[in-house]
């Protein structure tokens, strides 16, 4: 028997104490570590205009935190210009002569390299001749993805922004200048600008409020929701739904497969979608619309337009302009005002939708109505209008029906075409119209107010929290 194992019969004989717990001893020592790598300061950040002393990492949770700090005097119309790598951006503005900002960094705190990779962020600002320049950088690209950062920044009331970050969301209060912002993938929140906008984001949301002048905003696949815009309208998404309260210049509209929706155009406008509907409330402009298969819904049209869908049927409460609008497979309905304030010649064509005309009984119009088709489909005719109704052959011994007649005396032409559908003209009662009118204008007032809740609660989800 070994000289060691005599020792430890021996021990155990004599009742010696049990043996220390080295499991919890191993775990308190560990824990004390990671508090030291937590708790120890780094080294400051290079930044000239940083006010104070440095501030010390702080543990949250199982992060770790450093904030940098800096102000520069500026004053009133002049441009703030922010370009980080990556991180959110909020704009608040205040009464104030100055710009002051803050970064907060953040880092996992469990990870060995915490407080190294805290300083690879890099925080520099400088004053010039047309405002404050900020700008963030890191300095190791691969380590970007383990980085959180919030950069607040505030300005005076009266300042223009141009805030450009790489991967985050942007937020900004009311300024009275314009903006430009982009990040190149985060959603995009504004409030009330005086003066134009540019708001561009590789796939989030973009929602605004009032805009005093023009406003481009491209998203690579988010919403993008407005209120009033005081000049030229350019919105594109890739996918998703538009939505705008009003536009006082031209608009431009697009999206690659959401829906459409202007509460009021002052001049010329161009909605288009792959996909989806389009809905104008008050259109006193040239209105082109177009969609490959959803439907056309206009309130109150006064200015020229044309409409076209492939599959969607086309719906027109008060016609008091020339309209062209085609469907290739839905319906096209029409109420006509009397009397007209401009030329009202008209042409209607459906592929296989039926077309229904409302027409006051006073308005002086002329009709010019044709069914390409066999004995299934036929015109129905109110009996205060006086038609006549020819049956002409067609090619490979098909029929065509043909109406004309001019009611009240004649007046500009309505053309109506359908290959395989029904045409109805309808004399149109004028209380009734009324009575559609306001119930239309009232769903797009409750449009109005439920886009504006939709502003809410997006700017609420994207509302950016700060430390």
């Amino acid at each position: 028997m070994s000289h060691l194992q005599l020792l430890l019969d021996r021990r155990c004989a004599q009742g010696e104490r049990r043996r220390p717990d080295y499991g919890a001893l191993v775990l308190a020592i560990f824990v004390a570590a990671l508090c030291v790598s937590v708790l120890t300061p780094g080294a400051a950040f290079a930044d000239s205009s940083a006010s104070g002393k440095p501030q010390p990492q702080v543990r949250q949770g199982l992060r770790v935190t450093y904030d940098v700090r800096g102000s520069a005097l500026t004053r009133d119309g002049q441009r703030l210009r922010v370009n980080v790598d990556l991180g959110n951006v909020i704009v608040r503005t205040q009464d104030s002569g100055k710009i002051d900002y803050t970064v907060h960094l953040e880092a996992d705190g469990s990870a060995r390299d915490a407080q190294q990779l805290l300083k690879t962020f890099i925080v520099t600002s400088r004053a010039d001749a047309e405002g404050v320049v900020v700008r963030g950088l890191t300095t190791n690209k691969q380590d970007a993805g383990r980085l959180w950062i919030t950069v607040q920044i505030n300005v005076p009331m009266n300042y223009n922004l141009d805030v450009t970050t790489g991967g985050g969301n942007i937020q900004i209060e009311d300024v009275n200048g314009r903006a430009l912002l982009t990040t190149a993938g985060g959603n995009i929140v504004s409030g009330n600008i005086t003066g134009s906008g540019r708001f561009v984001t590789k796939g989030g949301h973009i929602t605004a409020r009032n805009v005093g002048g023009d406003l481009v905003a491209t998203t690579g696949g988010g919403h993008i929701t407005a209120g009033t815009i005081g000049g030229v309208a350019t919105l594109h998404t890739d996918g998703g739904h538009i939505q705008v309260a009003s536009i006082a210049g031209p608009g431009h509209v697009t999206t690659g497969g959401g829906n459409v929706y202007v509460g009021h155009s002052a001049n010329q406008l161009i909605a288009e979608t792959i996909g989806g509907q389009i809905e104008v409330g008050e259109a006193a402009g040239l209105v082109n619309a177009k969609t490959a298969g959803g439907g056309i819904h206009v309130v109150h049209m006064l200015g020229p337009s044309n409409l076209e869908t492939g599959g969607g049927s086309i719906f027109l409460t008060q016609v008091d302009g020339t309209v062209k609008a085609s469907t290739g497979t839905g319906a096209i309905t029409a109420w006509f005002v009397a009397p007209p304030k401009t030329a009202s010649s008209c042409e209607f064509q459906s592929g296989e939708g039926d077309i229904v005309v409302y027409i006051p009984r006073e308005l002086p119009v002329t009709i010019d109505a044709q069914i390409q088709s066999d004995d299934r489909h036929q015109f129905f005719v109110d009996p205060a209008f006086r038609l006549l109704i020819t049956r002409d052959p067609g090619p490979n011994g098909s029929e065509t029906l043909h109406a004309v007649g001019s009611l009240n005396g004649g007046g500009e032409v309505v053309h109506l075409r359908t290959v395989s559908g029904n045409i109805r003209l309808i004399a149109s009662d004028a209380a009734k119209q009324v009575e559609i009118y306001k119930h239309q204008m009232k769903q797009m007032q409750d449009n109005l107010q439920n886009m504006t809740r939709q502003y809410e609660g997006r700017a609420e989800e994207s509302k950016i929290t700060t430390p």
